[in-house]
């Protein structure tokens, strides 16, 4: 079965072995691991070991994404969230929760954020001190600037929260080149093509420092975490870790070092997604987004203008077939999710696409125009 969602990811038979050893997370032999990974993930990050850290925190995406918004502001801060997707919404919702103030810049369907909005929302509102920016938001496929958008953050004196959770590994980020970059956020189970149970984030050792006792909560508390490697050293959890997502990571980063690091697989990825929006279009159907608007990491495709249409059922046909798709909406217009990530190649694509022809012929799905026109 091919996992053709936004996570968590077909991967290679290396990645899945590597999970079948046990591991004591308090050894030697697997503290050392730990710490090479975190390595590891700051180069690729082009971290700077004097200047920022790799901190592990267990869960999904969501558990970093909260740690750093407690971390970096303090009860009652202000945070400016553009609003392009349903995980920025998140984001919104994250921030409201653990006690900050979440303002949101609304950003119309199918558009990128503008640098020059954000920039105008910091000045209406001087309180904010961070924006929180989703970088591959997932929802829809597109992909925002964190580098203009930084260069506008730094301009105003105000800090950044990057969401990479969908990134990092094939999208570039440079954070030596983002003083205003508090954390950079990810998970190994996107563009990594490791396995999920753990969230990362790169942050700056000066904010961590500065940032201690905001976190309002022992577990979600990246400061706390940064002042345990200090004292215990960087290869140990104060809680019990997914021990074996860690020893997959590790394979998996020596498969992205092989295949030519960020770059080679960004192409890939973006193969692949040309892939699916050229033979979307052949078989009928329509991308949500246009293809100049359209990002490497996910493709929505328009659900079809037919009474016979059930995301469920074709989710069903697909899955009989070998394919697995996401089985919710969560775009303006109803359309399904592609992932164009893990380990899969546009050769890969094509037979999905054969299968997707198949199944709407088995649905007998009649017309395959959208509700309405593609964004």
């Amino acid at each position: 079965m091919k996992l053709l969602i936004p996570g968590p990811v077909t991967t290679r038979p290396e990645v899945r072995a590597a999970m079948a050893r046990d591991f004591a997370p308090w050894d030697n032999d697997f503290r050392a691991l730990n710490a090479r990974v975190k390595q590891r993930l700051l180069a690729t990050a082009h971290g700077d070991p004097s200047t920022h850290v790799a901190l592990a925190i267990q869960g999904c995406g969501h558990f970093a994404i909260e740690a750093a918004l407690r971390t970096f502001l303090p009860p009652g801060g202000q945070i400016l969230v553009p609003v392009a997707g349903s995980y920025a919404e998140r984001m919104v919702r994250l921030a409201r929760e653990a006690g900050r103030v979440a303002i949101e810049l609304p950003v119309p369907d199918g558009t990128h954020i503008s640098p020059a909005a954000v920039a105008a929302a910091l000045v209406a509102n001087p309180g904010i001190s961070h924006v929180g920016l989703v970088y591959s938001e997932t929802s829809s496929g597109m992909i925002h600037d964190p580098v203009a958008i930084g260069e506008v953050v730094r301009a105003a004196g105000k800090r950044l929260i990057l969401d990479a959770v969908s990134a990092f590994g094939a999208l570039p980020i440079d954070v030596s080149a983002h003083p205003e970059l508090d954390a950079l956020v990810f998970t190994p189970n996107k563009c990594l093509e490791a396995m999920p149970g753990m969230a990362f984030a790169v942050t700056s050792i000066a904010r961590l420092l500065q940032s201690a006792g905001n976190a309002g909560s022992w577990s979600l508390d990246l400061a706390d975490i940064h002042a345990q490697n200090l004292r215990a050293g960087p290869g140990v959890f104060r809680f019990t870790p997914a021990a074996q997502v860690i020893a997959s990571l590790d394979v998996a980063l020596d498969l992205l070092d092989a295949e030519g690091g960020q770059p080679a697989r960004l192409a890939r990825y973006r193969a692949n997604a040309a892939a699916l929006h050229e033979g979307m279009e052949v078989i009928g159907l329509h991308p949500y987004l246009s293809r100049q608007a359209q990002g490497p990491i996910v493709l929505n495709v328009a659900a079809p203008n037919d009474p016979a249409w059930n995301l469920q059922a074709f989710v069903d046909g697909l899955k009989s077939r070998g394919f697995l798709i996401s089985n919710f909406y969560n775009t303006a217009t109803p359309s399904f999710r592609v992932g164009c990530i893990g380990a899969v190649d546009p050769d890969d694509m094509r037979e999905f696409l054969a299968a997707t022809d198949a199944t709407l012929r088995d649905m007998k799905i009649r017309n395959r125009a959208p509700i309405r026109q593609a964004a």
